[in-house]
């Protein structure tokens, strides 16, 4: 996998590379099992580049975890180039594999979908859904890729709570583990700083319908903060005690983040799922 830039001004190429943020330990591995070079001619870190030379990043090739098993089974992609693939994450798919669920992991379809399609790099994880919920997942093709990925997206999620919520709300409540499970997460005033916006889109005694904005990225976030309010989502038996669905009523819908390769803004999204649509008519 090559990565393509334009200097911009005369520097050394390692101070190049580190404004691009190329980490020390990124360029490291480049250094060992990949290439460096400037107008196709192979250099150093200490070459002394010209503004308006091109300058090529070849990342080293990735080797998957033994532990992978790639799978065949249905993948469906909303968007892919270079260095990003974006995926659909149906309900009851774990995204990758687990003690309880250890292989047809989204991480393993994926990893399939890159074997065959010839990519040096491996599917690496930048944003994660719980097994139940549906929606929006982005793989990066590379780990430095992951790296120049990490806290740039904003996700938006669309979700069934029980009763009627406020028109619009922020839940900023701190959440940790609950000392009894190794799953469950509560309320917790030593647990780390969590904070949930979200906007009503239908309301009424029975349910209401919510984009939520998430601005940091706690498990079972949006989970933990409507029970906190008092409105666990529907479905939700971990956190509430509806059944009305098979799971809990959330959708990673949205994604916004700017390329970090061709600074291009982009807007993602995912309709919501059968389920979700049997249970809430408006949608």
């Amino acid at each position: 996998m090559k990565i393509t830039y334009t200097a911009d001004a005369q520097m050394l190429l390692r101070d190049f590379l580190q404004r691009q943020n190329i980490s020390k330990k990124s360029l490291s591995a480049i250094k060992q099992n990949g290439a460096l070079l400037v107008n196709e001619v192979p250099v150093t870190v200490r070459y002394m580049l010209a503004q308006g030379e091109q300058v090529t990043v070849c990342l080293p090739a990735e080797q998957p975890s033994r532990s992978l098993r790639p799978s065949a089974g249905r993948l469906t992609i909303i968007y892919e180039d270079n260095y990003l693939c974006v995926v659909s994450k149906p309900a009851g798919i774990s995204t990758m594999p687990s003690q309880l669920h250890p292989h047809d992991s989204l991480l393993e379809r994926t990893l399939h979908h890159f074997i065959e399609n010839k990519e040096t790099g491996i599917p690496h994880i930048v944003t994660r859904l719980d097994r139940n919920t549906s929606g929006i997942v982005v793989f990066a093709k590379h780990q430095l890729i992951h790296h120049l990925m990490t806290d740039s997206i904003t996700k938006t999620y669309l979700c069934a709570a029980c009763g009627k919520i406020p028109a619009a709300g922020m839940i900023d409540c701190p959440i940790g583990r609950k000392s009894d499970s190794i799953i469950e997460r509560h309320i917790t005033a030593d647990g780390k700083q969590a904070l949930t916006t979200f906007i009503a889109l239908h309301r009424s005694n029975d349910y209401s319908v919510a984009l939520v904005k998430l601005h940091t990225g706690r498990t079972h976030q949006i989970r933990v903060h409507f029970q906190a309010i008092g409105h666990p989502l529907a479905g939700d038996t971990l956190y509430g005690h509806d059944t009305r669905l098979a799971r809990q009523a959330l959708h990673a819908f949205q994604i916004e983040f700017v390329h970090p390769f061709t600074e291009v803004s982009i807007i993602l999204q995912d309709a919501p799922p059968e389920d979700l649509r049997s249970l809430i008519p408006m949608l």
